[in-house]
């Protein structure tokens, strides 16, 4: 099978460029030039600032356990029981308990 058969008798029509090829051509021979512009979605930006930020939630977790440590030691430390209690209830209720029994 030749190429004479699949286009009837007429000879293969000659290559085109890709139109991507002509405007790196213009564009390599100085006439004008486009600017690339990359914008990153929000959430890829709040995930790369908390890569970036670790040592900054070290440093303010270690702020707090310091603040609660000396409000203990004062005697002034007074916990939320109700958020102490929603805490326990919903270790209780999920697979946290190891597959035990929710009996305490």
């Amino acid at each position: 099978m030749s190429i004479k058969k699949i286009f009837g008798n007429q000879m293969v029509p000659p290559l085109v460029p890709a139109r991507g090829a002509q405007k790196a051509g213009a564009a390599a021979s100085g006439t004008a030039r486009a600017t690339d512009k990359v914008d990153f979605s929000a959430v890829l930006q709040q995930v790369n600032k908390a890569k970036e930020s670790p040592a900054m939630a070290d440093a303010q977790r270690a702020e707090k356990v310091a603040a609660l440590k000396a409000q203990i030691a004062a005697g002034t430390y007074r916990p939320d029981l109700h958020q102490v209690a929603a805490s326990l209830l919903k270790y209780i209720t999920e697979d946290g308990n190891n597959g035990q029994s929710g009996n305490l």
